[in-house]
């Protein structure tokens, strides 16, 4: 006897964990340097530092079908002193094929597969950004997506807040 094939697959595949990404691109993407072109003649005299803070924020929308647009934001703010030098910002967005996965597979696959594969993207229009802008160039550090999403579900299953921990 022959296994019935459907769409290309026998059936004992169909079920089978499927992920497939099927486009990577910029949503939206933003700088600004709203203290140019003095900020460039601070930057030769001043003793501060610039100082360089990174938002990060992602959300996912279920387009229907096993298919999710995955959209990692990254906000990165430069200041030196009390003036910001530079604000540069990207959505990275992907679309993933998922289906078959358990429910907390899928929610990983969502919450740290998918940020990780659209970071080193984000990063280097971030890093263009800020090139093109007239800055010295700047590279961000890899992030641990695994260790953001397992705090994410530890927050959770803590009730949303936790309560400050004291070291002794």
């Amino acid at each position: 006897m022959s296994d019935v094939t459907t769409n290309g697959q026998a059936d004992g595949q169909a079920n089978q964990p499927q992920l497939a990404l099927q486009k990577i691109y910029v949503k939206d993407v933003s700088f600004e340097a709203p203290n140019a072109p003095q900020i460039f003649q601070d930057m030769g005299v001043t003793d501060e530092q610039p100082q360089v803070q990174l938002n990060l924020g992602q959300r996912a929308t279920d387009l229907g079908d096993d298919l999710y647009e995955v959209v990692l934001s990254l906000t990165l703010t430069c200041t030196i002193g009390e003036r910001t030098a530079y604000l540069a910002e990207v959505h990275q967005a992907g679309l993933f094929g998922i289906a078959g996965f358990a429910a907390e597979d899928h929610a990983g696959i969502i919450g740290s597969y998918c940020p990780n594969l659209l970071f080193p993207y984000a990063r280097q229009v971030i890093s263009q950004l800020v090139l093109e802008g007239g800055f010295p160039p700047f590279l961000l550090q890899p992030i641990n997506f695994d260790a953001l999403y397992a705090e994410q579900m530890r927050r959770n299953a803590m009730g949303g807040e936790t309560a400050p921990t004291l070291n002794s």
